[in-house]
């Protein structure tokens, strides 16, 4: 095997795992030059006869690579009784790209997945939850007395049981039992509060089954953690992934016992990921009591978001890390922190162009190294690629997997880059039952196949952005296989992925546009697209300029120097805000693409003329409405308007208003003698005459 040797920089292994699979040994010096300006060195069996170069490896005071997951629980354990202190990371280049049918042309691919391994991921937050131990049993029968029995040697229990059945009392009242409907839930583990109907304590005298006292509604229980045995319906959405919250079917004893393992191990302090972050300053769900944008709440599965005032809150305890909100979110208040959408963009990156740069470097090359075809996938993919590695072809040479937390984190961003780095195809792995939260990255893989038919590239039969549904590793091959090894008609770009992931998403569009020769495309897309146009009807609108104080990316603004109303399409994100502000009805949402230069550049929807004033000349209001308004109270004759001094007032400025109503004699309080107003006692007293006389 080939060996390429360097004095500094990371140490990558590329193991043969006893010459099961061939090395391209050139193409993947260029993955390990990636990776940190390091060097390659070989071997055959780096886990077992060559183990003494991997320690020698660790004396030399650089940051390793393995390129054997495998064994990783060995190289980590040799690593900590050396002493090494400095980063080591392994990669998978054996069931991805070495054990398959196609492995003598795998050697870029696997230069870009070591290359890809070695962008650093930053640590991610932790959200502290801690459990007393505090334990409610819902059941409707013996099972949950049972379950409550074997759990009060480590949990502080109380049974809450339907009433529905007759049940044999306790002998000795070691944990309260009481009767109730749970009619209600919130919370996660350590903080529920159940709602319970019919709360009622059994009698002292309950003889052969319990006998209930007085119930009452609305009572509420608070605990740390609810097991439900009562075979009803859950009392939360995707109650699987709600920490603290254990549901058994009563009648399956083997679910039951699992269960109530589970709960005995709930008591102490836990540690989960923050899996979103959110900030509330560009969240664009709601302004002065209007609702906008609602994509995160129609697709959050688990209840963690709700409605605020201006905003959504986000509770990170209940978050289950789907990342739908981030995956929809058209500002980006909400952000998947799993990783951070920039440390995976820059990861995608030196995927794919370290591909490229590897294709042309290799002799063993076997087609399709023009194009390049990205599988996205979680832990769900792990087990369905190891599989077909070992059991069938293996991965195609030119398939670069992408291992993500939750592919239903994947935001329009990521769709869009992913081609304009060179992406043939894009296929995500999913589960054959569709998980919670993938509804949101369907929406991006259609509006990025969108985008690509509206550049004129040619899909060639088969979608270029796509899903794979499959819990079979021999259906993932067929289905892989099956797909036209057909690369886009350009050469990928390079840009580096800096800002928002909105600002990521302009960058690959205009990419994908520069390398379509379409610099100029307008592309209309479907409802909920995250960009567009606020169009105006410019005969209505009476620049009142309320939309531009519920904008809250600033798309739409007012000039404070004349009577003006300025769009700036980039900005927009079709949230909808103006439109359910507008006084006048005038403003439509056009979800559409604009990838030409203008729609970065603020345009004037509509100007007219200031209004000077005329008490000091200074402009001020839109002198067509201060006409139309002084010319309706003319015509109206109302009343406190008779008066000329009155009128004249509207037509001066703040400052010179007050000047002319103190000043000028103006009686705010004068007019016509005001109808006299009866109240209920004075009809009262008006009967009460009547009925003496």
């Amino acid at each position: 095997m080939t060996t390429t040797s360097g004095a500094s920089g990371r140490i990558t292994f590329v193991c043969s795992c006893e010459d099961t699979m061939p090395i391209d040994g050139r193409a993947v010096a260029r993955g390990c030059a990636r990776a940190g300006d390091g060097e390659m060195r070989g071997a055959e069996q780096l886990c077992g006869a060559q183990l003494d170069r991997f320690l020698a490896a660790l004396g030399e005071a650089r940051p390793v690579t393995v390129a054997c997951t495998a064994q990783a629980p060995l190289f980590a354990q040799e690593a900590e009784e050396a002493g090494f202190a400095r980063d080591l990371s392994f990669v998978n280049i054996r069931e991805t790209a070495g054990w398959s049918a196609e492995a003598k042309a795998a050697g870029p691919k696997m230069a870009a997945l070591i290359a890809a391994a070695a962008v650093p991921m930053p640590p991610t937050a932790l959200v502290p939850l801690r459990s007393e131990g505090v334990a409610l049993v819902l059941g409707r029968d013996e099972a949950a007395l049972a379950a409550a029995e074997r759990l009060s040697a480590t949990l502080d229990v109380t049974v809450l049981l339907t009433g529905q059945a007759p049940v044999a009392p306790l002998r000795a009242a070691d944990f309260p039992v009481a009767r109730g409907r749970a009619a209600g839930a919130t919370g996660w583990l350590g903080n529920f509060e159940v709602v319970v109907d019919g709360y009622a304590m059994p009698r002292p005298s309950s003889r052969a089954a319990y006998a209930w006292g007085p119930g009452r509604d609305g009572a509420r229980s608070r605990c740390d953690v609810i097991l439900d045995l009562s075979g009803g319906a859950p009392l939360f959405p995707t109650h699987e992934v709600r920490q603290g919250y254990l549901r058994a079917d009563p009648a399956d004893a083997a679910a039951v016992e699992r269960a109530v393992a589970r709960a005995a191990e709930m008591v102490g302090e836990f540690d989960k990921p923050r899996f979103v972050t959110f900030d509330a300053a560009l969240c664009a769900h709601s302004r002065n009591r209007r609702t906008g944008c609602t994509r995160c709440l129609d697709l959050c599965p688990t209840g963690a978001i709700t409605p605020g005032k201006d905003s959504v809150a986000i509770s990170a305890e209940i978050c289950a890390g789907c990342g739908a909100c981030a995956a929809v979110c058209p500002t980006g208040a909400a952000g998947y922190a799993l990783p951070p959408s920039g440390a995976l963009l820059q990861r995608l990156r030196t995927l794919l162009l370290t591909y490229r740069e590897a294709c042309s470097d290799s002799p063993l090359r076997a087609g399709g190294g023009e194009a390049p075809l990205l599988l996205v996938h979680d832990a769900h993919g792990d087990a369905l690629i190891d599989a077909l590695a070992r059991h069938g072809e293996g991965l195609p040479a030119r398939v670069l997997p992408l291992r993500v937390n939750e592919v239903s984190q994947l935001d329009l961003a990521f769709v869009l880059s992913a081609f304009a780095w060179g992406a043939a195809q894009l296929r995500v792995l999913s589960r054959a039952r569709r998980p919670h939260g993938i509804d949101g990255v369907l929406r991006n893989l259609d509006l990025g196949g969108q985008v690509l038919a509206g550049l004129g590239v040619p899909d060639h039969g088969a979608p270029r952005a796509g899903t794979i549904e499959t819990d079979d590793p021999f259906t993932l091959g067929e289905a892989l296989a099956a797909l036209p090894r057909r690369g886009l008609p350009f050469p990928p770009a390079t840009f580096i992925a800096l800002g928002a992931p909105r600002e990521v998403l302009r960058q690959a569009g205009r990419a994908l546009a520069e390398g379509a020769q379409r610099r100029d495309a307008v592309l209309p897309m479907p409802a909920l697209a995250p960009f567009g146009e606020a169009r105006v009807d410019v005969a209505g609108c009476t620049l009142c300029v309320a939309c531009t104080s519920v904008c809250p990316t600033g798309a739409l603004s007012a000039n404070p120097e004349m009577p003006q109303l300025r769009f700036l399409e980039d900005a927009c994100v079709q949230c909808g805000l103006c439109a359910a502000t507008c006084p006048e009805g005038v403003i439509t949402l056009v979800p559409r693409l604009n990838l030409a230069p203008e729609s970065a550049r603020i345009r004037v929807v509509k100007e007219e003329e200031p209004f000077p004033c005329e008490g000091c000349g200074k402009p001020f209001g839109v002198k067509s409405q201060i006409d139309r308004v002084t010319r309706k109270l003319t015509e109206g004759g109302h009343w406190m308007f008779r008066d000329p001094k009155r009128l004249a007032v509207l037509r001066m400025c703040e400052n010179c208003r007050v000047f002319a109503a103190t000043d000028g004699g103006v009686d705010p309080y004068a007019g016509p003698a005001r109808p006299v107003t009866r109240t209920s006692e004075d009809y009262l007293r008006e009967a009460e005459r009547e009925a003496e006389s």
